[in-house]
């Protein structure tokens, strides 16, 4: 399953990308779900990622692997696969970038492809997941703006 939003920031992409560090992740947390640092490397390939993610006492291990970044005059971007994810998720594809619009904007875009398994549970999940990343548009707007 697919999902994809963008956010739209009056800021150059290259100072976009290098605000995408741990204070940032750390503000990205989703509404009431409860998350751990454990690790965080950064955004560059080889990089790891490693959370505790859940919902009051309930927590279980994230684990992502950054496996590509790439940076060109229009755009930047870095990519995080799930390795270690919690249930019902089987695959996790995160592609964080970051595209030049003109001179003095970029638009931030989540691109994300997940699955379960299961299409009728890929689809259920769509508005949880679609919900969590929409919220992140304020605090990309408070962060780069």
């Amino acid at each position: 399953m697919k999902l994809f939003i963008s956010t739209t920031i009056p800021s150059h992409y290259k100072k976009i990308m290098e605000g995408f560090d741990l204070k940032l992740f750390k503000a990205l947390k989703p509404p009431l779900m409860s998350l751990d640092v454990e690790r965080f490397d950064g955004c560059n390939v080889g990089d790891e990622v490693h959370l505790k993610v859940g919902f009051g006492p309930f927590r279980t291990k994230w684990i992502s692997l950054i496996t590509e970044n790439q940076e060109n005059d229009q755009e930047t971007y870095f990519v995080d696969e799930g390795k270690l994810l919690p249930f019902p998720l089987k695959s996790w594809r995160h592609i964080h970038r970051v595209v030049k619009t003109d001179d003095k904007g970029s638009e931030i875009q989540d691109d994300i492809e997940y699955s379960t398994g299961l299409r009728a549970l890929d689809v259920l999940m769509y508005p949880v997941l679609y919900l969590q990343f929409a919220a992140r548009k304020p605090v990309y707007k408070k962060f780069f703006s």
